[in-house]
């Protein structure tokens, strides 16, 4: 070591660059200095220039300047602002001469009266003067500017100026900086050069040339001993250098420095490689039975001379290893495709088929998937139970065989949450079919994942069938026949982004057999999807049956069934916490088809279209309510006569609401879906509707009614006025016997008789004003009486002894229903009659609830 620190002088490499760059840096910095020098000086005469025109100028400008020099003693006026005025200016001397060159002021007093030695004639013409001179103040810069009258003549000069000696003070003044600038500049500058000369001393170890020529035949040396193989060629393509591992591993002769590339004994693609001098990174190639990682750079980087380097490990040993981690790799790729292939939707079968299909893709010939019956059912299979149904398989069927030469089978329990749902066997046949242990835990790890999936879609199934039979027996399984009328109903749950029972949703639909003949239409909606809201829906529509039953106007019965929403929120809230209020919409229409009007109120519902007999579509211009349960606001009721013929459309938001759209654009596409099709029945036009607004997975669910009105005939119902005498009784009888025989009706015509005998002696008898009777042939045969009384009269169990009371007992045994209805001018007792099934209309009149009434009224009637 104190040998070495010895030779640190100018013998070692480093020390020549340091003595080098130190006299290359002091030229640098005199240069450097000498012009920064030049420039100071240069910028010091130019700034003594500037400043004495300046100067000259501004006092020649001065006002009453050239009233003083017409006066009789310019000096007295004048010396004392010329001297201001010089001092100001950092001048050396602000001189006021006439014409005839006398010079009024000056710093030095002998000089006054005296006269100005310069050429005087560019001031006289007007013009400004700036010269170098020798004056009374020694070498000086001097500026000469005219002195003008009101007229502008020129009456004067002003000269100012600047000594020379001033000039080399200011140059003087920045000598020391730049001398010090300098000389900081010239130690930071041989700092540098002494860390760069220890950083190069440092790399070369303060070696000599003579020494860093022996360093390099030692390394040389150390080279060819190395176990990575090193390979030099030039940019001509022709091998440089070689060690000897390089020639070990590519078997190149002794003398291969100089030979070609191309010559080498080396098939491509490696050959190839070499030849191109590409840049390659830890590629593997073959060569004979080794196998060599090779990676390459170009030596001409960083302007270095062309060519290429490459070295070559041998990776032969680390060939096995290699395999085995890429097969452990493989195996934990084809678990992760797995995952996001496998169960990509809750549907049992489907998930045992992406299981065949993804297993004989990745992992076998053959895959096959068996199940126990209750999984495709949504249950859960019992314990013992060893039937199995084939569910899913994948793969030519030449690969399951026998085992042996056929085939190799490999069978997995597919076990979820302690449960065997079923089993996947995995067929592979040909060469190297076998299964080796880590296949058959990759096979059960695959079939467990398989498992988990099949159980959450059996779940959701079991969970979905409960919620869809919940909404299938909320909603009416059949439409009741109506009279006059022709109508088609839909239902379809959401299936698109609402779980296993989001889907099922509040949407409810209904048609309602009314007393006289008369039908009423509904459509709902309760706002969400789930069991709450189908079970929400359940009681509404018992709601609408049980108030349309009391023959309530529409409005009357949206403004009770708000009522009714309005309580269920308030009873299901949790107490102490604020929830969302049960929101509803519905809709709600009577026809009459005696009298072809019909009458519609709706509470916060879409509004119903009507579709014209030629085939024309438009929205009802129902008043719209509030949506239920939100209370404190009215409903108003619309009463149209429609012609016959005319279809009405009742639905709900989904079939016009999409994510996709705006409203608006919805509801242009369902009038032009009702339109155009006149000779369209209403069972074709749900269908069409449905299928030019839905998409193929809707996100809410949908109820669409469609009822084609017709209307009953005048031959179908008369009516006469009764006067409230108990002779008229007769009369009564005896006309409506005549009205049944004229019908065809001669086997009703008792029944009839009794049933108006003891309705319109009531109404005589409690009543006493004018009474009206009406009988219609519908589907069934219908008596009504009229009266101006809102008495409700109630059936009641006469006793033994009593003399009346019988007369509804009556009624009721021998009518198929009957009751009360009221009217804005009183009230009407009804009664129906089944007709003969021989008799085109004699089908089961139905309750308003839309099932047969096997006998009883409704709650209503009168007493004797």
């Amino acid at each position: 070591m104190s040998g070495r620190t010895a030779r640190a002088g100018a013998r070692t490499v480093a020390g020549q660059v340091f003595l080098i760059q130190v006299v290359i840096i002091v030229c640098l910095v005199a240069a450097a200095t000498a012009a920064l020098l030049l420039q100071a000086r240069s910028a010091g005469d130019r700034n003594a220039r500037d400043r004495s025109r300046a100067a000259a100028e501004s006092f020649a400008a001065s006002p009453g300047l050239d009233e003083a020099l017409r006066a009789d003693d310019p000096t007295l006026l004048l010396q004392a602002h010329a001297e201001r005025a010089r001092i100001r200016s950092h001048v050396d001397f602000v001189d006021v001469v006439s014409l005839d060159g006398v010079c009024y002021t000056h710093p030095q007093q002998a000089c006054l009266d005296g006269y100005f030695t310069r050429d005087l004639d560019p001031g006289r013409a007007g013009r400004s003067v700036t010269e170098r001179v020798d004056g009374s103040l020694g070498p000086m810069v001097q500026a000469t500017a005219p002195v003008r009258d009101e007229r502008g003549h020129v009456v004067g000069l002003v000269s100012a100026g600047v000594t020379l000696e001033h000039v080399g003070e200011s140059v003087r003044d920045q000598l020391p900086l730049l001398l010090g600038v300098a000389a900081g500049v010239l130690a930071l500058a041989t700092a540098g050069a002494a860390v760069l000369g220890r950083r190069l001393s440092r790399v070369t170890h303060g070696l000599g040339p003579a020494e860093m020529a022996r360093v390099y035949e030692h390394h040389d040396a150390v080279l060819h001993v190395v176990r990575e193989g090193v390979l030099i060629v030039s940019g001509g393509g022709r091998v440089l250098l070689a060690n000897d591992e390089a020639r070990r591993l590519l078997s190149l002769p002794p003398d291969v420095e100089g030979s070609p590339v191309a010559d080498l004994p080396v098939d491509a693609p490696l050959s190839t490689l070499l030849a191109s001098g590409d840049t390659a990174t830890d590629e593997v190639y073959e060569v004979g039975s080794q196998l060599l990682t090779v990676s390459q750079r170009p030596t001409d980087r960083g302007g270095g001379p062309p060519g290429s380097v490459t070295t070559l490990r041998d990776t032969t040993e680390l060939r096995a290893q290699a395999y085995r981690a890429e097969t452990a790799r493989g195996r934990l790729r084809l678990l992760h495709d797995a995952g996001s292939e496998v169960g990509t939707t809750l549907d049992v079968a489907r998930t045992c088929r992406e299981l065949a299909d993804f297993a004989a893709a990745r992992f076998a010939d053959r895959a096959t998937v068996d199940l126990r019956p209750p999984v495709l059912r949504g249950q859960e299979p019992a314990d013992g139970d060893t039937a199995v149904e084939r569910v899913a398989q994948s793969g030519p069927p030449q690969a399951e065989g026998a085992e042996g030469a056929e085939g190799v089978r490999l069978a997995v329990p597919l076990r979820a949450r302690g449960k065997v749902l079923g089993e996947a066997v995995f067929w592979r046949s040909g060469e190297g079919a076998a299964f080796e242990e880590e296949d058959v835990s990759l096979a059960e790890e695959l079939g467990t994942r398989a498992a988990v999936s099949i159980d959450n879609a059996r779940r959701y199934t079991r969970e979905r069938t409960m919620a869809v039979t919940l909404q299938e027996s909320l909603l009416p399984h059949r439409l009741p026949e109506a009279d006059a009328v022709e109508a088609a109903s839909r239902y379809l749950p959401a299936t698109a982004g609402h779980g296993p029972l989001g889907g099922v949703g509040g949407d409810w639909f209904d048609i309602i057999p009314l007393p006289g003949a008369r039908v009423g239409f509904v459509v709902g909606d309760v706002v969400g999807h789930g069991l709450h809201a189908a079970a929400t829906m359940g009681r509404l529509r018992t709601a609408v049956h049980n108030f349309a039953s009391l023959d309530l106007p529409p409005d009357e019965l949206l403004w009770y069934l708000d009522e009714l929403v309005a309580r269920i929120d308030q009873d299901e809230r949790p107490t102490g916490e604020e929830t969302a209020v049960t929101g509803a919409t519905c809709v709600y229409a009577v026809y009459d088809p005696l009298t072809g009007v019909c009458s519609l109120a709706r509470a916060g519902h879409l509004q119903p279209v009507w579709i014209h007999p030629d085939g024309t579509a438009e929205f009802a211009d129902v008043p719209g309510g509030p949506p239920l349960g939100l209370g404190g606001l009215p409903f108003e009721t619309q009463e149209v006569r429609p012609e016959p013929g005319s279809g009405l459309a009742l639905y709900t938001d989904g079939l016009v609401e999409d994510r996709h759209r705006d409203i608006d654009e919805g509801l242009a596409m369902l009038l032009a879906a009702f339109s155009g099709h006149p000779d369209r029945t209403p069972e074709r036009t749900c269908d069409d509707v449905l299928a030019a607004m839905l998409p193929e997975r809707p996100a809410d669910d949908v109820a669409l009614l469609v009822a084609r009105l017709g209307r009953l005939g005048a031959d179908r119902s008369v009516e006469w006025e009764v006067e409230p005498e108990p002779a008229a009784v007769a009369r009564v009888r005896s006309d409506a016997a005549a009205v049944l025989t004229e019908w065809g009706l001669g086997e009703e015509v008792f029944t009839a008789e009794l049933i108006l005998s003891e309705l319109v002696t009531n109404a005589i008898r409690y009543t006493g004003r004018p009474i009206t009777v009406r009988l219609i042939r519908a589907r069934c045969l219908i008596c009504e009486v009229w009266d101006s009384s809102l008495t409700s009269p109630h059936l009641r169990q006469a006793a033994t002894t009593d003399e009346g009371g019988r007369g509804l007992f009556l009624v009721a045994k021998l009518s198929e229903r009957w009751g009360t209805r009221y009217t804005p001018r009183g009230k009407v007792i009804w009664a129906e009659l089944p007709l003969p099934a021989e008799d085109g209309d004699g089908a089961p009149c139905e309750k308003p609830g839309g099932e047969p009434d096997a006998g009883g009224g409704s709650g209503a009637g009168g007493g004797v």
